[in-house]
């Protein structure tokens, strides 16, 4: 579970780039964060991940403070960043083994997961390449599969099937589902709203820094207009 309790972040003085937001993730629920460019979703992000530091509020990851206990929060949660350009001068199969060093995954452990999943995003026969070589999409596949290796509890993911081709975002939305199956979280962010539309359990849209909604796409349809898609939703309310 993810809580965020009146958190306000401000880059410049006198504007709020996330403006006393209040949300929580529930275990066993995919949560689609949408909004548009700048309305403070991957700010959100980067401090529910410690990335950037908050200004006021806190934030919780299964009731451990991101701000007060970092390390313990940190490896409760696997995060996929929005930009994949990372370790560019590692060969795959490096990254992943540092990854796996950092959270303590068993050497038999991580070698069958490593090549489960990369098997299965297809870069499997990549792992030996530097990472500079492959394509943004294989980058993002490998950083996804970084993420699942240590089996983390909560999965938080900034535009994560950007690059990916129709089977891997097919596999990772099948992944999410039988993730939150099991009673855990994925908490999303997406300009993809028919994807959204169809996988998430509860969805929330900000703007401005504002949180507008929270709710079901069904919840949605109800307080604006019925039989509207949730790109026409979104519109509407955004606007």
């Amino acid at each position: 579970m993810i809580k965020i309790q009146n958190v306000t972040k401000s880059y410049v003085k006198g504007t709020k780039s996330v403006d006393n937001l209040n949300l929580e993730i529930k275990d066993g629920e995919i949560f689609g964060f949408l909004g548009p460019n700048g309305a403070g979703k991957t700010t959100t992000i980067k401090m529910i991940t410690g990335i950037l530091d908050i200004d006021e509020g806190d934030i919780f990851i299964d009731g451990n403070s991101i701000s007060k206990n970092p390390i313990i929060a940190k490896k409760n949660f696997g995060f996929v960043p929005d930009n994949p350009d990372i370790f560019l001068k590692l060969k795959g199969v490096e990254y992943l083994n540092f990854i796996a060093d950092i959270y303590e995954v068993e050497k038999e452990l991580r070698e069958k997961r490593i090549e489960e999943l990369s098997k299965k995003f297809g870069i499997y026969e990549n792992l030996n390449e530097q990472i500079q070589s492959f394509s943004h999409g294989m980058r993002q596949k490998l950083i996804i599969v970084s993420v699942l290796m240590h089996n983390p509890k909560n999965w938080i993911l900034d535009e994560p099937m950007t690059g990916l081709d129709p089977k891997a975002s097919f596999d990772l939305k099948e992944l999410m589902r039988e993730h939150v199956s099991k009673g855990n979280s994925v908490f999303f962010s997406t300009h993809v709203l028919e994807v959204a539309e169809k996988i998430c359990d509860r969805i929330g849209i900000i703007n401005k820094g504002k949180l507008i909604f929270v709710g079901t796409y069904e919840e949605m349809k109800q307080k604006f207009k019925e039989n509207a898609s949730l790109e026409d939703l979104f519109l509407e309310i955004t606007e």
